[in-house]
């Protein structure tokens, strides 16, 4: 095995969820930039990209965030808290991710069409709109998660918080959904050696 792999599939098998961090240390605004941007190459459906991020970096925007998230220990103590909100209305993506490949000649105007067609048509229901928008997210959380911890920091999603809330204090655009909140920094407690609590594959798996 070669050390790419190996150290990839440490990265995978070795991440732990953790709940406490170590206040004093710091994440630059650089610093969170940089998570963001490499977690903005996670993939997604016809490239849409159907992320937001809101980053709670601040002790003040911490503070804020706290009682909506029920107050766990992770919002106060990590460096920062990043919202991964879903976008209904990714198909607006559309001519922003695409219309440079066409000017550049990457991508014929027939192509351009037919493709913003399969896109327009999927986002008459709702329903697609808002699963889009929830999956494609997540994709980029895991992708977040992995580039966290390849740069030595722990994290952890959460789902638990008050969405009707977060949304009426912090989402001022109705294109975008709450998916999760994940907590970013050091560890002070040695989660890696705690075990993997995970199911049998052949109790998860159907091999048709």
């Amino acid at each position: 095995m070669n050390q790419t792999l190996s150290d990839t599939l440490s990265l995978l098998t070795e991440r732990r969820s953790v709940r406490h961090y170590d206040e004093t240390f710091t994440l630059s605004h650089e610093d969170v930039q940089e998570l963001i941007e490499l977690t903005t190459a996670a993939p997604s459906a016809w490239n849409l990209q159907h992320w937001h991020f809101v980053a709670f970096h601040s002790e003040e925007a911490k503070q804020q965030l706290a009682p909506i998230a029920y107050n766990q220990p992770a919002i106060s103590s990590s460096s920062v808290v990043i919202a991964v909100l879903g976008d209904l209305q990714a198909n607006r993506n559309y001519n922003p991710v695409y219309g440079p490949a066409v000017e550049a000649g990457g991508m014929t105007e027939d192509l351009f069409d037919s493709i913003k067609g399969q896109v327009e048509g999927a986002y008459q229901s709702e329903a697609y709109a808002r699963d889009a928008a929830m999956s494609n997210a997540s994709l980029a959380a895991m992708q977040l998660m992995l580039v966290a911890e390849a740069k030595g920091l722990s994290t952890l999603a959460m789902g638990g918080f008050n969405h009707q809330l977060f949304t009426e204090t912090f989402i001022t655009d109705e294109r975008y959904v709450p998916v999760m909140l994940i907590a970013v920094g050091k560890a002070v407690e040695d989660a890696k050696k705690r075990p993997a609590l995970r199911l049998p594959v052949d109790q998860v798996t159907t091999i048709l």
